[in-house]
């Protein structure tokens, strides 16, 4: 028997679609329902790779008689945080403001009027640890609402009341600023095991991309070697998967050791750019491997039939957390007869105690790499159920995936990456731009209801801005601004430099959310700022550039003072700080292109083809017939080079 759910295109929903509890989805209907019944609203939001959505669904949601109190006393509202973003947010930041904390899965107490007046995450199904019960929790709800009705409304006024977040005094980020940044970065710094902070432990990609685009400008070296051990023990740790690539969504150990499981669209788009751009200034091959198992991991494992990449892979199989990827010795063993197992056991740290739970092992590279093996054994793993895939096509995700592989398939020549690139951008344009303004997500070819918020116009444009450069087409270039122009028409605060998450007309919720903080993605506007000024360097107008400077602004007291969850609008400051540069190479010069993608800098652009063929390549002739790099920074240009040894001179001076 199922519930509403059955009908939903999240895979996150139709998990639940099931469950002998009465879901919703977000909708004006079941706030109609609420206040024709006179009951609160439950909210629960998670996403479909999320383990301890998992556990709360089997322990609580699963179970009828937790149903049935749900049910008689609440209208249950179920949302997939990845396709209704703008709902997480509000919500979250009523969770940790009242918890003190937030997390997956999330669940709020609503009037019928969306009003929160209680929030926490997980509940388990008996007290433990301190923790209530999810049962208490919601008895105590009930009887509250009951007996004190008035003032538990009233309560929930004030707290939408003090949700309302002033944007930032606008703030200049200078040179000391962004040197600021990384000396604060020094201190966060883990010089045992690499990364920032301690457990759990998170992939910081975009810090990383700052970091290896200020020691492009500035030669820092405490930059570079932040930057490069981090990847390094990333890399070489379990957040990797030593068989098939790809990274997971974070380390749950502070060593890089144990990963928490579910594989991320958006982590390994973002860490495959920032490993394309580490294998360009560090001679280390391993760089270069990761980045191409990871590309070969999205088209693999990510890639939809539409020629879309899916959302996630999940942390579990057949409910156990990381079945699919954990090893012991004696499977080792038996797997590749006894003296390969064991040769294997001691590359990849397998013990007899085991890293990981019940004596597995997850698997670590302690040793060089040896593709041969790691084959084997990933044919012996791929006859293992394997963990579950969120199918869903995420606008903004895509957009990332889109830049990273158009880049990576610039850089290390494989054309087959960019055409994937291409095809993704194909989908993304055909499916999810409805009227001119862009959809969410999609799921086998059909678009979902919910409207883009602002991460999809701009990471989207970021990716068609790439595209433009690996292949040349214009059009790309042309979708990027028009979606560039929707976004500062529709996004826009009423103050300069300040964008909301959320579209002048977009549903009304109890607060329109507006946070410029990265954090597992970057926000709706450090993304909208990066293409613009990228947008901007390949010839759009100049008001783009004022925009993106603005905005930057706006984050100043953000990126000075809390860096770590800055690491985009550094990345955009240190792209403005050095120009950004601008490769033109104009006429049959493949020799000139492939030392332009290689010697850029972060930030900077490459644009390739015949003279007027892009807007960066009008008024830019050959040179004496040949083909010519033409390289700016900001604007001032150098002379125009014929040879690959001159853009390389030209491309390594420092301004």
């Amino acid at each position: 028997m199922t519930n509403r759910l059955a009908s939903s295109t999240s895979p996150y929903l139709l998990q639940h679609a099931e469950n002998p509890v009465d879901w919703w989805e977000w909708s004006p209907e079941a706030f109609a329902e609420a206040r024709e019944r006179d009951v609160p609203v439950l909210l629960s939001v998670g996403y479909a790779a999320c383990h301890w959505c998992h556990v709360m669904a089997h322990e609580s949601f699963e179970d009828a008689e937790t149903a049935a109190y749900m049910n008689e006393h609440f209208v249950n509202v179920k949302v997939d945080r990845e396709e209704r973003p703008d709902v997480d947010a509000v919500y979250m930041a009523v969770t940790q403001a009242l918890s003190g904390h937030g997390g997956w899965p999330m669940t709020c107490f609503l009037t019928p009027a969306g009003e929160p007046f209680y929030a926490g995450t997980y509940y388990p199904p008996a007290p433990h640890a301190g923790m209530p019960s999810f049962r208490q929790v919601l008895e105590a709800i009930e009887h509250a609402w009951r007996e004190q009705g008035d003032e538990v409304r009233e309560s929930a006024a004030g707290i939408v009341s003090q949700l309302a977040v002033q944007p930032l005094p606008q703030s200049t980020v200078d040179e000391e600023v962004l040197s600021g940044a990384v000396v604060s970065l020094l201190g966060h710094f883990d010089r045992a095991n690499a990364g920032f902070g301690g457990a759990p432990k998170f992939p910081p990609s975009m810090v990383l991309e700052f970091l290896l685009r200020h020691h492009e400008r500035t030669g820092s070296v405490q930059a570079l070697s932040m930057a490069r051990a981090t990847c390094a023990a990333m890399a070489s740790g379990g957040l990797y998967d030593q068989l098939a690539g790809g990274f997971a969504r974070y380390s749950v150990d502070a060593a890089w050791v144990v990963p928490h499981f579910e594989k991320m669209l958006y982590d390994n788009a973002l860490l495959l750019r920032v490993y394309t751009h580490l294998a360009r200034r560090d001679d280390d091959p391993a760089h270069a491997r990761v980045a191409r198992e990871t590309a070969e991991f999205l088209l693999r494992d990510l890639g939809t039939p539409e020629g879309g990449f899916a959302a996630s892979l999940d942390a579990d199989t057949d409910g156990v957390e990381g079945a699919t990827y954990v090893w012991t010795p004696a499977q080792l063993v038996q797997a590749l007869g006894l003296a390969e197992g064991a040769r294997a056991a001691a590359l990849y740290g397998v013990t007899d105690e085991g890293t990981f739970e019940h004596g597995t092992s997850t698997l670590r590279l302690l040793g060089e790499a040896d593709p041969e093996l790691a084959a084997r054994l990933l044919a012996v793993r791929s006859r293992r159920p394997q963990p579950g895939r969120d199918d869903k096509v995420v606008t903004a995700w895509n957009g990332l995936a889109v830049a990273a592989l158009a880049e990576a398939g610039a850089v290390f020549g494989e054309p087959r990456w960019v055409d994937a690139a291409v095809r993704a951008a194909e989908l993304l344009l055909g499916t999810h731009v409805v009227g001119g303004r862009l959809l969410r997500t999609s799921r086998n070819g059909v678009a979902g209801t919910a409207a883009g918020v602002l991460e999809d116009y701009g990471c989207l444009a970021d990716g068609l801005l790439a595209l433009h450069q690996a292949t040349g087409d214009a059009r790309w270039f042309a979708e990027a601004c028009g979606l560039l122009d929707t976004a500062l028409a529709r996004f826009a605060g009423d103050e300069p430099g300040v964008h909301h998450d959320t579209a002048d007309d977009a549903e009304a919720l109890v607060q329109r959310p507006s946070d410029p903080s990265d954090n597992a993605t970057p926000s709706g506007a450090s993304s909208l700022a990066s293409a613009l000024v990228t947008a901007s360097v390949l010839g759009g107008p100049s008001s783009y550039r004022d925009a993106a400077e603005a905005a930057l602004s706006r984050a100043g007291l953000l990126v000075a003072r809390e860096p770590r969850f800055a690491g985009h609008w550094l990345s955009v400051a240190e792209a403005l700080a050095l120009g950004p540069v601008q490769v033109a190479v104009v006429g049959p010069g493949d020799d000139l292109v492939r030392a332009a993608w290689a010697g850029v800098h972060g930030g900077g652009v490459v644009v390739s083809g015949e003279p007027g063929g892009a807007p960066l390549l009008e008024d830019r002739p050959l040179v004496d017939g040949r083909a010519a790099a033409y390289v700016c920074r900001g604007y001032v240009c150098d002379r125009p080079v014929t040879t690959v040894d001159e853009l390389r001179e030209a491309l390594s001076a420092r301004r």
